[in-house]
């Protein structure tokens, strides 16, 4: 069984920037499809449903079936998916607190698999960055999180801004919000 990845601070910090972001896109559109990539323990599902967006207009995935099985307990639309593999549309807000570290061969195996995002830490977030173009809604827009020990993000393609920093321990967190160019 795996281990669900319950909320850190960089979780908290994305939760901070979405229940500011989320109120201007519903302005705009009340019908806005919503996206989470590496849904979790589902926090960030929970912050968009209060900020108001549509429970129907709600979708997660995870390669964690344990995340997977607790966000449908919770009532929300998930599927298991390695990235955008079972995932069909378009979304106006896609977000993703991927695994953003390097690969430190001092952490457990077990825990990996939610800290990782390889070699460099980006390996992951660029698979997921060449993926989504094809799901992401003519004014959409990308929230994702990183950390200073990430290194060769391919933003190749996009507009990016810093809208959220946190320094803790060893690294500072970032929330990037991207649109495509």
């Amino acid at each position: 069984m795996d281990e669900i990845y319950f909320p850190e601070e960089d979780s908290y910090l994305l939760a901070g920037i979405l229940k500011k972001q989320i109120p201007k896109f519903l302005a705009k559109d009340k019908n806005l499809k919503f996206l989470e990539m590496g849904c979790g323990s589902g926090i960030q599902l929970q912050i968009a449903l209060k900020s108001g967006i549509k429970k129907e207009n709600i979708f997660s995935c995870d390669i964690n079936p344990d995340s997977v099985k607790y966000c449908k307990k919770l009532g929300f639309n998930s599927v298991i998916s390695n990235l955008f593999e079972k995932i069909e549309g378009k979304y106006d807000i896609i977000i993703f607190n991927s695994p953003y570290l390097p690969l430190d061969s001092r952490e457990p195996k077990d825990s990996r698999v939610a800290t990782t995002g390889g070699k460099n830490g980006s390996e992951i977030i660029n698979r997921f960055l060449k993926q989504l173009k094809k799901h992401l809604a003519k004014n959409g827009k990308i929230f994702l999180v990183s950390s200073s020990l990430t290194k060769g993000i391919n933003f190749s393609g996009f507009k990016k801004k810093i809208v959220a920093r946190k320094k803790i321990f060893f690294e500072e967190l970032k929330v990037w919000e991207l649109k495509k160019i």
